[in-house]
């Protein structure tokens, strides 16, 4: 007989895994490993959801980045309504008990499913529908073909799923430009989906990442102010196809453009910066800001400038990698002096980063005091090597065989992709924040 059970590798259990790990210092643990500083997650977490309460803008926060439900509970806080962004049905299986607890405690929950829905994905996604419950899930649609699997959504839910079209606005990486909406007939087909009672129409969703290539606050202003203009020009183009009983939701952003909204408070607003207050409380939408990365940071997010005075990286990135030192080359066998780190490509990943040449910053943590920093200059499978900064300094190398150092990644995404579990700390505790004081599981796979 056939199973329903959905095959996963096996790994340690959580009890295992803190009995091992918690109380240990980050310096003596198996390496490479993946380090949050659960300090600075919480304060990221805050920061943001006062920023969106101030602005009265709605906010659905991704979980695609750190994949766990403990972050995803912090980036919710403790009241309001709770809408999540998932890239993988896993990601939505792991946030049930989280989402079942905020629904005992009064709190509306809506998941949306962040892909172009996938057809083979449905019954997993139908399935977790019909234990949250009515408007629980939401999906994303740009082709009117997807449309045929909305009816097997409701008849394994038994009701309808939210839905939301996908606006490219320039990314290219997904959905429909404002002009081409109705690809095929997809708005009138979507029309007769939901008069069949297969669909809630929602409204319009955008993500894109161009504001990853800014070095400004007002550029990440700008890309925002832009995605909600594609968004609503989407609406106003094809406004005779739309339902007329609602206010349509235009969901937008990605971090740096979401972060950059903090600057909206800050006083002396600039005339840009009250044209997008004046576009996020355009009385013929409703505005949902969204993003994911935030809790955490990293170097490809502080190279954006997206907020103002921002702090040292110390401070504002949550996410490391803790690696050995296992050689140096200092006495003139390379034209500068190097060193070498087991952790390459499969431990850091290889996203580039536009604020310097390298694949991840070594914190000062536990480092001599020096006035460059190190880099991960070049970077192989197994192995980094780390190099000054501009590789311009004749200055040897200040690590020691053996020793631990911390590495901030490009890309938090990818990088927490590369572990099973997160290794806990707390800076508020300890200035160090080298005390192991959780071990918080990570779901993978699709």
């Amino acid at each position: 007989m056939a199973s329903n059970y959905f095959p996963t590798v096996a790994r340690p259990s959580t009890e295992d895994l803190k009995q091992f790990y918690v109380g240990k210092d980050i310096a003596d643990v198996p390496k490479p490993a993946v380090v949050l500083d659960v300090a600075i997650i919480k304060r990221h977490c805050q920061a943001m959801l006062e920023t969106v309460r101030a602005l009265n803008v709605g906010f659905r926060v991704h979980v695609k980045s750190h994949k766990t439900s403990q972050i995803a509970r912090l980036q919710v806080g403790d009241d309001g309504d709770t809408n999540f962004i998932a890239s993988t049905i896993p990601e939505i299986e792991t946030l049930v008990p989280l989402l079942k607890s905020l629904q005992e405690n009064g709190r509306q929950i809506n998941v949306l499913y962040g892909i172009p829905l996938v057809p083979s994905q449905v019954p997993r996604l139908a399935t977790l529908a019909r234990e949250l419950g009515e408007k629980s899930i939401t999906v994303m649609i740009d082709h009117p073909d997807q449309l045929n699997y909305l009816e097997k959504f409701h008849s394994i839910a038994g009701f309808p799923a939210c839905t939301f079209v996908k606006v490219d606005a320039g990314y290219h990486r997904a959905g429909l430009p404002p002009a081409m909406l109705n690809k095929n007939g997809l708005l009138e087909k979507l029309a007769k989906t939901e008069e069949s009672g297969h669909a809630i129409f929602l409204g319009v969703y955008s993500h894109s990442s161009l504001s990853y290539g800014g070095k400004t606050p007002e550029e990440a202003m700008s890309h925002l102010a832009g995605e909600i203009e594609s968004c609503k020009e989407a609406i106003k183009y094809h406004s005779n196809l739309f339902p007329k009983d609602r206010k349509l939701v235009v969901s937008v952003g990605a971090t740096p453009q979401v972060v950059s909204s903090k600057n909206l408070l800050q006083g002396n607003a600039t005339s840009q910066q009250d044209a997008l207050m004046e576009q996020l409380h355009d009385p013929s939408v409703k505005v949902e800001l969204h993003a994911g990365v935030y809790p955490l940071l990293d170097m490809q997010q502080v190279g954006t400038n997206a907020v103002s005075n921002l702090g040292k990286i110390e401070d504002e990135i949550a996410i490391s990698v803790v690696a050995e030192v296992c050689s140096v080359y200092n006495n003139g066998e390379r034209s500068k002096p190097e060193a070498l780190v087991a952790a390459g490509t499969l431990a850091l990943g290889r996203e580039p980063c536009q604020s310097y040449p390298g694949w991840g910053v070594v914190s000062s943590w536990r480092q001599e005091s020096i006035s460059s920093r190190l880099i991960v200059g070049r970077i192989s499978q197994e192995h980094g090597i780390l190099t000054w900064d501009g590789d311009s300094s004749d200055a040897q190398i200040p690590l020691r065989i053996g020793q631990a150092v911390r590495i901030y990644p490009n890309h938090a995404c990818v990088t927490g992709a590369l572990y099973d579990w997160y290794l806990v700390v707390d800076s508020s505790q300890e200035s160090e924040g080298s005390k192991i004081v959780d071990v918080w599981t990570r779901v993978g796979g699709w």
